[in-house]
């Protein structure tokens, strides 16, 4: 069932202040509400301190619309090498300047507090999906008991079995030197996100969930976000491992089903992938989520917000977000074509350039992935609109079978979107004829290929 009451927006990555080769002015020019900046990054270069005496992210990027920060948690994954995590919070050796760093719960809402986003994030114990045995069942209870580290109830409770020489909250033992009272210090102008996670295991998932709903978490979106307003919220997390798509959207289907019809839910870091395994995932030997097609799927399967760099990420490998699916623009064939990325867009790249004339950039100048970052972007914010429009207007389900109708004409739609619209409830038979896997579908026709232009499916 599809959440019509929030609206639908992409969030994109910030990590020292800026979106990799696009001004704030262009972001507004697309029509971006809501940028997503990374509190480790942050807390690094140029670091809270320094941002919250300047005002705060907003004045200092100089970013007048709303913003979401993540908690830090993520880096457990990605920074795995550098960090030590124990029930305390994660130690990083900083790739920076290779000294310690410990982030505990109420260090990353009080670091988050200090940039003054919108929305933010309590911290996670993330693991990776592909990881099996006792660890998600521990980064799961784990997760639970660090947010009530961010709640003020909570706080004070830790602090009352202390004052009464009890040592052991949920079999943990307390450490005297963590600050348990209330980290969420600015809960009338940031609202907190609990993360819902337990890899793929289904029991995992819903007792996170339960644990989440009944908590009660402070905070409210503030009025600029131009979003309503909600005193708590969750995002799904820990779908960022490499897990296959067939279990990716069954636990997102599962914890939407669970969670409150009437508060956002966010699925998180949706193709947030190192360049080097972004690459291999263009070679099909490495599994990532977050391309249109995704959000089309989670959307349909009751999802309201997501996070991705695979927009501005695939700019910078040559290759532009087209309603087919892709367009290679290194292609060979791309050299002598006048016509414009995508015939259907209004973007101002797209009325002002040639394929050919970006082919040549592509290759051999920056401008190139930045004008392809301003192309794919609008692409995402035009798709995210038009799932809105769709939603409000209610014929959801034609803009879905009109999305797989273009992106795979042959009706090759994989099977695992097939079988998650089975569950949405929505009826894409006239449009689809599963196929085993997308290692089965057939290749594309010469044409296709010299025009560079491929399904997501083949990425995906």
């Amino acid at each position: 069932m599809v959440n019509s009451i929030i609206y639908l927006s992409m969030f994109f990555n910030l990590f020292l202040g800026t979106i990799k080769g696009l001004t704030n002015i262009q972001l507004e020019e697309i029509g971006c509400q809501l940028i997503l900046g990374n509190t480790y990054h942050l807390a690094l270069r140029p670091g809270a301190e320094l941002i919250d005496e300047l005002g705060g992210l907003h004045k200092f990027m100089n970013w007048k619309r709303a913003l979401l920060t993540d908690s830090g948690g993520f880096q457990m994954v990605s920074l795995l090498h550098l960090a030590d995590i124990t029930e305390q919070g994660v130690t990083f050796q900083s790739p920076v300047d290779g000294k310690p760093m410990l982030l505990t719960p109420e260090e990353s809402i009080q670091i988050q507090n200090k940039i003054g986003a919108d929305i933010i994030m309590a911290l996670d114990d993330v693991v990776k999906t592909t990881i099996t045995g006792p660890r998600i069942e521990e980064a799961m209870y784990r997760t639970l008991r660090w947010i009530d580290r961010c709640i003020s109830e909570f706080g004070l409770i830790n602090v009352f079995l202390c004052l009464l020489h009890f040592d052991d909250i949920h079999g943990v033992k307390l450490n005297a030197s963590v600050d348990y009272w209330a980290a969420h210090k600015r809960p009338d102008v940031q609202n907190l996100f609990g993360i819902v996670q337990g890899g793929l295991d289904p029991v995992l998932r819903d007792i996170c969930v339960r644990g989440l709903v009944d908590r009660d978490l402070p905070g409210m979106v503030a009025s600029k976000a131009n979003l309503t307003s909600y005193w708590d919220s969750y995002a799904i997390g820990g779908l960022v491992g490499g897990e296959d798509k067939d279990s990716f959207w069954r636990v997102v289907a599962q914890c939407t089903a669970s969670l409150p019809e009437d508060k956002p839910r966010y699925v998180m870091a949706l193709s947030f992938l190192p360049d080097a395994f972004y690459y291999l995932a263009m070679k099909n030997t490495f599994q990532g989520v977050g391309y249109p097609l995704d959000i089309v799927v989670c959307s349909a399967l009751g999802a309201d917000m997501y996070d991705c760099v695979y927009p501005t990420r695939t700019a910078r490998f040559g290759t532009a977000l087209v309603p087919e699916g892709i367009l290679k623009l290194k292609n060979q064939a791309m050299a002598n074509d006048e016509r414009p990325i995508d015939l259907t867009c209004s973007c101002m790249v797209c009325k002002n350039y040639t394929r050919a004339y970006l082919h040549g950039l592509v290759t051999k100048d920056a401008m190139g992935s930045q004008l392809l970052s301003y192309h794919n972007l609008s692409y995402m914010m035009r798709l995210s609109k038009n799932l809105h429009t769709s939603i409000v207007e209610g014929r959801f389900p034609e803009f879905v079978r009109g999305f797989l109708q273009t992106q795979f004409p042959k009706g090759d739609v994989p099977e695992w979107v097939c079988n998650a619209m089975e569950v949405a409830g929505i009826d894409i038979s006239s449009c689809c004829t599963p196929l085993t896997s997308w290692h089965d579908q057939p290749s594309f026709d010469t044409q296709d290929q010299q025009a560079g232009v491929v399904s997501e499916t083949f990425i995906n």
